[in-house]
């Protein structure tokens, strides 16, 4: 039993991975925001598996899907999005993991737990692009930090320097991808468990 489930848990891990660097591809902008503000749904396999294998392979499915990604179509952000995205995903996965474990994995207690690290990790978002991200943007460019949130003004006139920056766009932009990745992927996993083979075992078993 044991090396069945080892190989369950390989064989979707790899899946979730490879369709995570699919869905990462297929990025899109949405008006009002910066052109480096892109919306993708690649979260939803390693919110998957987070819940169902664990955070070693929810970790695995984040990384890989960086990888593809950079593979197969390259960066747009001289690397400052993918870093970005991954500080994120840790954010993700570290403190969701912990929140899970202490849960009694009931439904209610699964919302709360999205709700929450929408807000944890819009937060850290915040503090990343103010600080680490917009800054590396900035440096790869060339430019201040004053000259990209000058850049971005075109898009959204009321952008006018570093805090209507995250109010106006980092906040707001946070928001709708994670309340919309983490409800889609909410609903998939439910069905998940009814509709796969042994996908109620892995998720039993992780939660141990």
């Amino acid at each position: 039993m044991s090396n069945k489930f080892n190989i369950q848990k390989l064989v979707y891990t790899g899946l979730l991975a490879a369709l995570a660097g699919v869905l990462m591809s297929l990025e899109f902008s949405i008006p009002f925001f910066p052109p480096f503000y892109k919306i993708d749904f690649s979260d939803m396999p390693s919110v998957i598996a987070l819940f169902t294998l664990g955070p070693l392979p929810a970790l695995f499915v984040e990384i890989s899907k960086l990888l593809i990604k950079l593979f197969t179509v390259g960066t747009n952000s001289m690397y400052v999005g993918e870093v970005s995205n991954l500080l994120g995903a840790l954010v993700f996965i570290i403190p969701m993991w912990l929140m899970y474990k202490k849960s009694d994995k009931s439904v209610k207690s699964i919302v709360i737990l999205l709700f929450v690290n929408v807000i944890i990790r819009t937060a850290w978002m915040c503090f990343c692009n103010a600080f680490i991200t917009l800054p590396m943007y900035a440096a790869a460019m060339g430019l201040s930090v004053d000259d990209v949130v000058v850049m971005v003004s075109s898009v959204n006139p009321f952008i006018k320097n570093l805090p209507t920056f995250i109010i106006l766009a980092t906040i707001p932009f946070n928001l709708i991808k994670l309340g919309l990745v983490y409800t889609l992927s909410y609903v998939l996993y439910n069905r998940l468990k009814v509709a796969v083979p042994g996908f109620r075992t892995m998720n039993n078993t992780a939660r141990a």
